[in-house]
């Protein structure tokens, strides 16, 4: 695969194998999470506010097929897309009744222009009977499961107040192997009283687990979360745009090729940003990134074992 930049990129494994543009819609469901609604916690983890990553569109009363309708608009003007993937984003798109998930995707993959989905969860939400339904839609669609995790360091995981363990995430990982759904895992850079070390060794251990993709993320500090509480009283600091270049650089390095980079940084809503000022900085981002891989005569998987 011949790629423009020095990793396989989403975009490009997207038009390898549709021959086109495919863009990606995102749409709330609105479902809520184990972490949030008492059954594990009310707290919710510490970088996550009360709209869970979401638009909260659901609940102003726009139906799954109008956001989609809305947000294929909107791609076609920007991108003269014709193609499309729903991404089930805000929350934990699997917490909910096999019913209710049946309707939520039945309804997203019904416009001929849809081509796949992607569904974003949580490893301790998922189990047999609903792989089993999310595997029915895989013989004419593209799906993906998206398991938080965020570090393969437990004592991470307890910092930020997940509410599982490592040891969840591969079960999850394991029952979801030989279904025909990709796997995508999402990481976070930056997690409290994480050192390079340790980020790097969350690469090695993600290297060998099966899965199909990730999506790397900055910890960034958003309005209403206790992040935000640690980041004010000075008991939280971000990382600099420069050492997370350098750190996600030497993430690549480790991961196979084979594994799809859906993302390299965060993607924060401008109204609720504290810190760090660089994350609305995408595009800088991404052209150091490259310029570092470049400078190093580097690519992802160089160092994959």
């Amino acid at each position: 695969m011949i790629l423009k930049r020095r990793y396989t990129d989403y975009n490009s494994y997207l038009k390898l194998l549709y021959g086109e543009r495919v863009q990606k819609i995102v749409v709330d469901a609105g479902l809520t999470c184990p972490n949030r609604d008492g059954k594990i916690s009310r707290q919710g983890c510490i970088y996550c506010n009360e709209k869970g990553s979401g638009s909260g569109l659901f609940a102003k009363g726009m139906s799954i097929t109008e956001q989609i309708q809305q947000g294929k608009k909107a791609m076609i003007r920007r991108y003269k897309a014709n193609k499309f993937l729903v991404y089930f984003q805000s929350f934990t798109n699997t917490y909910t009744t096999y019913a209710k998930m049946k309707a939520m995707y039945d309804e997203a993959l019904l416009p001929k222009e849809i081509v796949g989905m992607a569904i974003g969860t949580r490893p301790d939400c998922i189990d047999k009977q609903k792989l089993d339904l999310i595997e029915t839609y895989t013989k004419n669609n593209l799906i993906w499961i998206e398991y938080g995790l965020q570090s393969v360091h437990d004592s991470t995981l307890g910092i930020i107040n997940r509410g599982h363990d490592f040891k969840c995430f591969e079960k999850a990982v394991t029952m979801t192997h030989n279904r025909n759904i990709n796997i995508c895992a999402h990481v976070i850079l930056g997690l409290p009283r994480e050192n390079k070390e340790m980020m790097l060794d969350t690469a090695q251990k993600l290297a060998h687990t099966g899965i199909h993709g990730i999506k790397l993320h900055l910890l960034y500090v958003i309005k209403g979360t206790y992040l935000a509480k640690m980041w004010k009283n000075k008991k939280y600091q971000c990382m600099n745009q420069k050492d997370y270049v350098e750190t996600l650089c030497d993430f690549l390095e480790i991961l196979p090729k084979s594994i799809i980079i859906q993302r390299v940084t965060g993607d924060p809503h401008p109204e609720e940003l504290l810190s760090p000022g660089w994350a609305m900085q995408r595009n800088e981002t991404f052209k150091m990134i490259q310029e570092t891989l470049e400078k190093r005569n580097s690519w992802q998987g160089k160092y994959s074992k």
